[in-house]
Protein backbone atom coordinates (compact mmCIF):
# COMPACT_ATOMS: atom_id res chain seq x y z
CA UNK A 1 0.00 0.00 0.00
CA UNK A 2 1.51 3.65 -0.79
CA UNK A 3 2.32 5.48 1.90
CA UNK A 4 0.14 8.90 2.22
CA UNK A 5 0.91 11.84 1.21
CA UNK A 6 1.41 13.85 4.20
CA UNK A 7 2.62 12.12 7.32
CA UNK A 8 0.38 11.20 9.86
CA UNK A 9 0.13 12.31 13.48
CA UNK A 10 0.26 9.72 15.48
CA UNK A 11 -3.15 10.27 16.67
CA UNK A 12 -4.97 10.19 13.01
CA UNK A 13 -2.63 7.95 11.49
CA UNK A 14 -5.29 5.77 9.79
CA UNK A 15 -7.45 8.12 8.26
CA UNK A 16 -4.46 8.92 6.02
CA UNK A 17 -5.97 6.48 3.90
CA UNK A 18 -8.98 6.88 1.85
CA UNK A 19 -10.03 3.69 2.05
CA UNK A 20 -9.76 3.43 5.59
CA UNK A 21 -11.98 6.47 5.33
CA UNK A 22 -14.56 5.15 3.21
CA UNK A 23 -14.76 1.32 4.84
CA UNK A 24 -15.84 3.37 8.61
CA UNK A 25 -18.43 5.63 6.88
CA UNK A 26 -20.40 2.53 5.36
CA UNK A 27 -19.42 1.18 8.83
CA UNK A 28 -21.10 4.01 10.38
CA UNK A 29 -24.09 4.05 8.74
CA UNK A 30 -24.75 0.40 8.96
CA UNK A 31 -24.08 0.24 12.70
CA UNK A 32 -26.26 3.53 13.12
CA UNK A 33 -28.94 1.84 11.03
CA UNK A 34 -28.84 -1.18 13.27
CA UNK A 35 -29.05 0.41 16.70
CA UNK A 36 -31.77 3.02 15.45
CA UNK A 37 -33.55 -0.60 14.28
CA UNK A 38 -32.70 -2.35 17.46
CA UNK A 39 -34.63 0.28 19.47
CA UNK A 40 -37.58 0.55 17.19
CA UNK A 41 -37.65 -3.68 17.35
CA UNK A 42 -37.20 -3.49 21.11
CA UNK A 43 -40.04 -0.90 21.72
CA UNK A 44 -42.35 -2.02 19.79
CA UNK A 45 -42.28 -5.88 20.48
CA UNK A 46 -42.32 -5.05 24.33
CA UNK A 47 -45.34 -2.85 23.56
CA UNK A 48 -46.89 -5.47 21.73
CA UNK A 49 -46.62 -8.17 24.31
CA UNK A 50 -45.81 -6.58 27.69
CA UNK A 51 -42.78 -9.58 28.24
CA UNK A 52 -39.84 -9.44 29.32
CA UNK A 53 -38.85 -12.69 27.78
CA UNK A 54 -39.76 -11.46 24.54
CA UNK A 55 -37.25 -9.11 24.66
CA UNK A 56 -34.69 -11.81 25.37
CA UNK A 57 -36.12 -13.88 22.34
CA UNK A 58 -35.38 -10.80 20.29
CA UNK A 59 -31.58 -10.97 21.17
CA UNK A 60 -32.10 -15.04 20.74
CA UNK A 61 -33.40 -14.63 17.23
CA UNK A 62 -29.94 -12.98 15.95
CA UNK A 63 -27.56 -15.12 18.07
CA UNK A 64 -28.44 -18.45 16.88
CA UNK A 65 -27.71 -18.08 12.63
CA UNK A 66 -24.33 -17.16 14.03
CA UNK A 67 -23.70 -20.65 15.90
CA UNK A 68 -25.00 -22.42 13.13
CA UNK A 69 -22.86 -20.75 10.27
CA UNK A 70 -19.82 -19.23 11.81
CA UNK A 71 -17.85 -22.02 10.55
CA UNK A 72 -18.84 -21.48 7.15
CA UNK A 73 -18.98 -17.65 6.73
CA UNK A 74 -14.90 -17.46 8.46
CA UNK A 75 -14.05 -19.89 5.49
CA UNK A 76 -15.90 -17.81 3.15
CA UNK A 77 -14.54 -14.83 4.09
CA UNK A 78 -11.15 -16.32 3.75
CA UNK A 79 -11.72 -17.98 0.30
CA UNK A 80 -13.75 -15.07 -1.44
CA UNK A 81 -13.14 -11.18 -2.30
CA UNK A 82 -13.85 -9.93 0.72
CA UNK A 83 -15.10 -6.12 -0.70
CA UNK A 84 -17.91 -7.94 -2.43
CA UNK A 85 -18.92 -10.23 0.72
CA UNK A 86 -19.21 -6.90 2.93
CA UNK A 87 -21.18 -5.00 -0.39
CA UNK A 88 -23.38 -8.28 -0.06
CA UNK A 89 -24.02 -8.43 3.72
CA UNK A 90 -24.56 -4.45 3.48
CA UNK A 91 -27.58 -4.95 0.72
CA UNK A 92 -28.71 -7.28 3.15
CA UNK A 93 -29.32 -5.16 5.90
CA UNK A 94 -31.39 -3.18 3.74
CA UNK A 95 -33.18 -5.97 2.85
CA UNK A 96 -34.43 -7.11 6.22
CA UNK A 97 -34.81 -3.36 7.56
CA UNK A 98 -37.19 -2.57 4.33
CA UNK A 99 -39.03 -6.26 5.22
CA UNK A 100 -40.04 -4.55 8.58
CA UNK A 101 -40.63 -1.39 7.09
CA UNK A 102 -43.01 -3.06 4.95
CA UNK A 103 -44.82 -5.05 7.56
CA UNK A 104 -45.48 -1.88 9.48
CA UNK A 105 -46.97 -0.24 6.47
CA UNK A 106 -49.08 -3.31 6.28
CA UNK A 107 -50.20 -2.75 10.09
CA UNK A 108 -49.24 -6.64 10.51
CA UNK A 109 -48.47 -6.51 14.47
CA UNK A 110 -47.12 -10.37 14.88
CA UNK A 111 -43.94 -10.29 17.25
CA UNK A 112 -43.49 -14.11 15.29
CA UNK A 113 -42.84 -12.08 11.76
CA UNK A 114 -40.64 -10.10 13.40
CA UNK A 115 -38.88 -12.50 14.94
CA UNK A 116 -38.62 -13.88 11.09
CA UNK A 117 -36.93 -10.60 9.88
CA UNK A 118 -34.59 -10.80 12.82
CA UNK A 119 -33.37 -14.46 12.19
CA UNK A 120 -32.23 -13.02 8.64
CA UNK A 121 -30.89 -10.38 10.28
CA UNK A 122 -28.44 -12.91 12.41
CA UNK A 123 -28.14 -14.48 8.98
CA UNK A 124 -26.27 -11.41 7.24
CA UNK A 125 -24.68 -10.82 10.46
CA UNK A 126 -23.11 -14.15 10.91
CA UNK A 127 -21.40 -13.40 7.76
CA UNK A 128 -20.74 -9.39 7.96
CA UNK A 129 -18.31 -9.50 11.07
CA UNK A 130 -16.12 -11.71 10.28
CA UNK A 131 -15.72 -10.26 6.68
CA UNK A 132 -15.18 -6.83 8.27
CA UNK A 133 -12.99 -7.45 11.08
CA UNK A 134 -10.70 -9.42 7.94
CA UNK A 135 -11.37 -6.36 5.81
CA UNK A 136 -9.72 -3.96 8.00
CA UNK A 137 -6.38 -4.63 7.70
CA UNK A 138 -6.38 -4.29 4.30
CA UNK A 139 -7.19 -0.98 4.12
CA UNK A 140 -4.27 0.22 6.29
CA UNK A 141 -0.77 -0.96 6.24
CA UNK A 142 0.44 -3.15 9.52
CA UNK A 143 2.13 -0.19 10.88
CA UNK A 144 -0.97 1.41 11.86
CA UNK A 145 -3.29 -0.98 12.11
CA UNK A 146 -3.28 -0.69 16.17
CA UNK A 147 -4.20 2.89 15.52
CA UNK A 148 -6.84 1.96 13.34
CA UNK A 149 -8.24 -0.58 15.32
CA UNK A 150 -9.24 2.30 18.07
CA UNK A 151 -10.60 4.98 15.70
CA UNK A 152 -12.67 1.85 14.26
CA UNK A 153 -13.73 1.30 17.91
CA UNK A 154 -14.40 4.88 18.27
CA UNK A 155 -16.28 5.51 15.15
CA UNK A 156 -18.53 1.90 15.95
CA UNK A 157 -19.59 3.40 19.79
CA UNK A 158 -20.22 6.97 17.72
CA UNK A 159 -22.88 5.08 15.66
CA UNK A 160 -23.71 2.93 18.46
CA UNK A 161 -24.12 6.29 20.87
CA UNK A 162 -26.00 8.27 18.20
CA UNK A 163 -28.29 5.47 16.84
CA UNK A 164 -30.29 4.86 20.33
CA UNK A 165 -30.84 8.44 20.55
CA UNK A 166 -31.87 8.99 17.08
CA UNK A 167 -33.95 5.76 17.05
CA UNK A 168 -35.90 6.76 20.10
CA UNK A 169 -36.24 10.32 19.14
CA UNK A 170 -37.63 9.46 15.22
CA UNK A 171 -39.87 6.62 17.10
CA UNK A 172 -41.93 8.93 19.15
CA UNK A 173 -41.65 12.40 16.98
CA UNK A 174 -43.74 9.64 14.58
CA UNK A 175 -45.33 7.86 16.98
CA UNK A 176 -43.92 4.17 15.64
CA UNK A 177 -41.17 2.47 14.00
CA UNK A 178 -42.14 3.47 10.26
CA UNK A 179 -39.90 6.20 10.12
CA UNK A 180 -37.06 4.77 11.71
CA UNK A 181 -37.19 1.50 9.55
CA UNK A 182 -37.23 3.89 6.19
CA UNK A 183 -34.11 5.48 7.74
CA UNK A 184 -32.74 2.33 7.93
CA UNK A 185 -32.91 1.27 4.21
CA UNK A 186 -31.75 4.67 3.50
CA UNK A 187 -28.37 4.55 5.92
CA UNK A 188 -27.43 0.55 4.47
CA UNK A 189 -27.82 1.80 0.97
CA UNK A 190 -25.93 4.75 1.83
CA UNK A 191 -22.70 2.12 2.90
CA UNK A 192 -23.09 -0.27 0.16
CA UNK A 193 -22.67 3.65 -2.24
CA UNK A 194 -19.75 3.89 0.38
CA UNK A 195 -18.53 0.68 0.08
CA UNK A 196 -18.39 0.24 -4.02
CA UNK A 197 -15.29 2.78 -3.93
CA UNK A 198 -13.26 1.00 -1.37
CA UNK A 199 -9.64 -0.19 -2.67
CA UNK A 200 -7.82 -2.89 -0.64
CA UNK A 201 -4.40 -3.60 -0.17
CA UNK A 202 -3.65 -6.63 -2.33
CA UNK A 203 -2.57 -9.69 -0.13
CA UNK A 204 -2.93 -13.10 -2.27
CA UNK A 205 -4.67 -15.59 -0.61
CA UNK A 206 -4.57 -19.77 -1.82
CA UNK A 207 -8.11 -20.98 -1.92
CA UNK A 208 -7.83 -24.04 0.18
CA UNK A 209 -10.56 -27.03 -0.53
CA UNK A 210 -13.39 -26.96 2.01
CA UNK A 211 -12.75 -29.60 4.79
CA UNK A 212 -13.48 -29.98 8.17
CA UNK A 213 -9.92 -29.43 8.55
CA UNK A 214 -9.57 -25.72 6.54
CA UNK A 215 -13.40 -24.62 7.69
CA UNK A 216 -12.86 -25.24 11.92
CA UNK A 217 -8.61 -24.25 11.44
CA UNK A 218 -9.67 -20.98 13.40
CA UNK A 219 -11.15 -23.20 16.61
CA UNK A 220 -7.65 -25.00 16.64
CA UNK A 221 -6.04 -21.71 16.57
CA UNK A 222 -7.87 -20.27 19.35
CA UNK A 223 -7.74 -23.62 21.58
CA UNK A 224 -3.43 -23.26 21.14
CA UNK A 225 -3.74 -19.69 21.81
CA UNK A 226 -4.32 -19.49 25.51
CA UNK A 227 -3.94 -15.44 26.07
CA UNK A 228 -6.55 -15.38 23.12
CA UNK A 229 -8.63 -18.15 24.08
CA UNK A 230 -8.81 -16.27 28.08
CA UNK A 231 -9.41 -13.00 26.58
CA UNK A 232 -12.29 -13.57 24.37
CA UNK A 233 -13.91 -16.48 26.93
CA UNK A 234 -13.83 -13.63 29.99
CA UNK A 235 -15.33 -11.21 27.61
CA UNK A 236 -18.26 -14.59 26.70
CA UNK A 237 -18.84 -15.20 30.25
CA UNK A 238 -18.45 -11.21 32.05
CA UNK A 239 -20.82 -9.82 29.34
CA UNK A 240 -23.12 -12.40 29.44
CA UNK A 241 -23.98 -12.47 32.43
CA UNK A 242 -23.64 -8.46 33.30
CA UNK A 243 -25.43 -7.39 29.81
CA UNK A 244 -28.60 -5.30 30.85
CA UNK A 245 -29.37 -3.92 27.31
CA UNK A 246 -31.84 -6.42 26.42
CA UNK A 247 -33.64 -5.29 29.28
CA UNK A 248 -33.67 -1.71 29.18
CA UNK A 249 -36.95 -1.21 27.36
CA UNK A 250 -38.84 -2.40 31.23
CA UNK A 251 -36.46 -0.20 33.40
CA UNK A 252 -37.14 3.07 30.90
CA UNK A 253 -41.13 2.20 31.64
CA UNK A 254 -41.16 0.71 34.81
CA UNK A 255 -38.22 1.81 36.83
CA UNK A 256 -37.16 4.92 35.91
CA UNK A 257 -40.67 5.89 34.71
CA UNK A 258 -39.42 7.32 31.29
CA UNK A 259 -40.53 6.83 27.34
CA UNK A 260 -38.90 6.10 24.15
CA UNK A 261 -36.31 9.28 24.14
CA UNK A 262 -35.57 7.64 27.95
CA UNK A 263 -34.78 4.19 26.03
CA UNK A 264 -32.71 5.80 23.58
CA UNK A 265 -30.54 7.67 26.33
CA UNK A 266 -30.13 4.29 28.57
CA UNK A 267 -29.02 2.47 24.85
CA UNK A 268 -26.74 5.77 24.66
CA UNK A 269 -25.05 6.07 27.87
CA UNK A 270 -22.18 2.61 27.34
CA UNK A 271 -21.39 4.32 23.80
CA UNK A 272 -20.71 7.55 24.97
CA UNK A 273 -18.71 5.82 27.82
CA UNK A 274 -16.96 3.45 25.49
CA UNK A 275 -15.91 6.51 22.42
CA UNK A 276 -14.48 8.25 25.17
CA UNK A 277 -11.81 5.05 26.20
CA UNK A 278 -11.59 4.58 22.71
CA UNK A 279 -10.80 8.06 21.94
CA UNK A 280 -8.47 8.06 24.92
CA UNK A 281 -6.35 5.11 23.56
CA UNK A 282 -6.28 6.15 20.53
CA UNK A 283 -4.14 9.17 21.71
CA UNK A 284 -2.62 7.58 24.71
CA UNK A 285 -2.35 3.31 24.35
CA UNK A 286 -1.10 1.29 27.39
CA UNK A 287 2.10 0.87 27.25
CA UNK A 288 2.57 -1.43 30.01
CA UNK A 289 0.93 -3.73 32.52
CA UNK A 290 -2.07 -4.52 29.52
CA UNK A 291 -2.87 -7.64 31.31
CA UNK A 292 -4.20 -6.48 34.49
CA UNK A 293 -5.35 -3.35 33.46
CA UNK A 294 -7.62 -5.40 31.18
CA UNK A 295 -8.93 -7.34 34.16
CA UNK A 296 -9.47 -4.29 36.36
CA UNK A 297 -11.27 -3.05 34.17
CA UNK A 298 -13.90 -6.24 33.28
CA UNK A 299 -14.31 -6.94 37.13
CA UNK A 300 -15.13 -2.51 37.28
CA UNK A 301 -18.01 -3.72 34.12
CA UNK A 302 -19.69 -5.83 36.57
CA UNK A 303 -19.38 -3.35 39.69
CA UNK A 304 -20.78 -0.69 37.36
CA UNK A 305 -23.60 -2.81 35.87
CA UNK A 306 -24.34 -3.63 39.73
CA UNK A 307 -24.69 0.00 40.56
CA UNK A 308 -26.83 0.45 37.17
CA UNK A 309 -29.05 -2.52 38.70
CA UNK A 310 -30.42 -0.59 42.20
CA UNK A 311 -30.21 2.62 40.84
CA UNK A 312 -33.97 4.03 40.23
CA UNK A 313 -32.93 7.96 38.93
CA UNK A 314 -32.26 7.86 35.51
CA UNK A 315 -29.11 10.13 36.00
CA UNK A 316 -27.38 7.77 38.12
CA UNK A 317 -28.27 5.00 35.68
CA UNK A 318 -26.84 6.67 32.76
CA UNK A 319 -23.84 7.63 34.53
CA UNK A 320 -23.47 3.60 35.54
CA UNK A 321 -23.74 3.04 31.92
CA UNK A 322 -21.09 5.14 30.69
CA UNK A 323 -18.57 3.46 32.67
CA UNK A 324 -19.92 0.37 31.58
CA UNK A 325 -18.92 1.24 28.60
CA UNK A 326 -15.98 2.79 29.15
CA UNK A 327 -14.53 -0.43 31.06
CA UNK A 328 -16.13 -2.28 28.19
CA UNK A 329 -13.91 -0.69 25.74
CA UNK A 330 -10.47 -1.20 27.21
CA UNK A 331 -11.27 -5.15 26.42
CA UNK A 332 -12.60 -4.92 23.47
CA UNK A 333 -9.37 -2.94 22.07
CA UNK A 334 -6.84 -5.61 23.46
CA UNK A 335 -8.72 -8.17 22.69
CA UNK A 336 -8.91 -6.62 18.94
CA UNK A 337 -5.11 -6.07 18.39
CA UNK A 338 -4.14 -9.11 19.84
CA UNK A 339 -6.54 -11.39 17.23
CA UNK A 340 -6.04 -9.01 14.24
CA UNK A 341 -2.11 -8.82 14.29
CA UNK A 342 -1.46 -12.09 16.06
CA UNK A 343 -3.41 -13.89 13.07
CA UNK A 344 -2.14 -14.20 9.30
CA UNK A 345 -4.21 -12.96 7.16
CA UNK A 346 -4.85 -15.86 4.97
CA UNK A 347 -6.85 -17.26 8.53
CA UNK A 348 -8.56 -14.03 9.61
CA UNK A 349 -11.60 -14.66 8.74
CA UNK A 350 -12.37 -17.89 10.34
CA UNK A 351 -10.63 -16.69 13.60
CA UNK A 352 -12.52 -13.87 14.00
CA UNK A 353 -15.82 -16.02 12.77
CA UNK A 354 -14.62 -17.50 15.87
CA UNK A 355 -14.39 -14.32 17.81
CA UNK A 356 -18.17 -13.18 16.68
CA UNK A 357 -19.62 -16.57 18.27
CA UNK A 358 -17.80 -15.37 21.25
CA UNK A 359 -19.16 -11.74 21.41
CA UNK A 360 -22.37 -12.86 19.84
CA UNK A 361 -23.02 -15.31 23.00
CA UNK A 362 -21.95 -12.61 25.33
CA UNK A 363 -24.38 -9.90 23.47
CA UNK A 364 -27.53 -11.67 22.07
CA UNK A 365 -27.33 -15.14 24.13
CA UNK A 366 -26.87 -12.76 27.13
CA UNK A 367 -29.67 -10.87 26.13
CA UNK A 368 -32.33 -14.15 26.60
CA UNK A 369 -30.46 -14.44 29.26
CA UNK A 370 -31.17 -11.28 31.13
CA UNK A 371 -34.30 -11.64 29.59
CA UNK A 372 -35.49 -14.92 31.05
CA UNK A 373 -33.93 -14.67 34.44
CA UNK A 374 -35.95 -11.30 34.51
CA UNK A 375 -38.78 -13.36 34.10
CA UNK A 376 -37.70 -16.17 36.96
CA UNK A 377 -36.23 -13.48 39.45
CA UNK A 378 -37.49 -9.85 39.06
CA UNK A 379 -35.54 -7.50 36.49
CA UNK A 380 -33.72 -5.93 39.33
CA UNK A 381 -32.46 -9.25 40.62
CA UNK A 382 -31.52 -10.38 37.57
CA UNK A 383 -29.38 -7.19 36.29
CA UNK A 384 -27.74 -7.22 39.96
CA UNK A 385 -26.85 -10.77 40.05
CA UNK A 386 -25.29 -10.90 36.60
CA UNK A 387 -23.08 -8.03 37.46
CA UNK A 388 -21.99 -9.98 41.21
CA UNK A 389 -21.33 -12.82 38.30
CA UNK A 390 -19.01 -10.72 36.39
CA UNK A 391 -17.06 -9.46 39.08
CA UNK A 392 -16.29 -13.79 40.01
CA UNK A 393 -16.15 -14.82 36.83
CA UNK A 394 -13.02 -12.05 35.90
CA UNK A 395 -11.34 -13.44 39.03
CA UNK A 396 -11.76 -16.94 38.14
CA UNK A 397 -9.87 -15.92 35.06
CA UNK A 398 -7.10 -13.97 36.78
CA UNK A 399 -6.50 -17.12 38.23
CA UNK A 400 -7.09 -20.13 35.51
CA UNK A 401 -5.03 -17.53 32.84
CA UNK A 402 -2.04 -16.53 34.41
CA UNK A 403 -1.14 -15.55 30.72
CA UNK A 404 -3.52 -12.89 30.99
CA UNK A 405 -1.61 -11.17 33.99
CA UNK A 406 1.16 -11.43 32.62
CA UNK A 407 0.55 -9.34 29.48
CA UNK A 408 2.75 -6.38 29.72
CA UNK A 409 2.47 -5.33 25.88
CA UNK A 410 1.23 -5.77 22.61
CA UNK A 411 3.18 -5.90 19.82
CA UNK A 412 2.69 -5.52 16.38
CA UNK A 413 3.31 -8.79 14.21
CA UNK A 414 2.91 -8.16 10.21
CA UNK A 415 3.96 -11.81 9.77
CA UNK A 416 2.37 -13.72 12.46
CA UNK A 417 2.80 -17.56 12.30
CA UNK A 418 -0.66 -19.52 13.14
CA UNK A 419 0.07 -20.43 16.26
CA UNK A 420 2.39 -17.86 17.84
CA UNK A 421 1.47 -14.36 19.63
CA UNK A 422 4.32 -12.38 20.61
CA UNK A 423 3.54 -10.76 23.96
CA UNK A 424 5.97 -8.85 25.92
CA UNK A 425 6.28 -10.02 29.53
CA UNK A 426 8.66 -8.20 31.53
Amino acid sequence: MAEPPNAPSAGRAAFQYPSFVLFQTARFCIVLANEMQSVAVGWQVYEITKRPLDLGLVGLAQFLPGILLFLVSGHIADRYDRRRLILVCYFGFAVCCGLLLLARGHCLRSVYYIFGVLILFGVVRSFTGPVSRALLPQVVPDEHFPNAVAWSSTIFQGAAILGPALGGIVYALFRGPTAVYLLAVILALAAVVCTVKIKLQAKPRAREPINFNTVSAGLRYIWREKVILGSISLDLFAVFLGGAVALLPVYAREILLTGPWGLGLLRTAPGVGAATMAIFLAHKPIRRKVGLIMLWCVAGFGVFTILFGISHSLILSLVALFFVGATDMVSVIVRAVLIQVATPDEMRGRVNAVDMVFIGASNEFGEFESGLTAQWFGTVHAVVLGGIGTVIVTAIWAWQFPELRKIQQLHSLPNSSPNKAELSSN
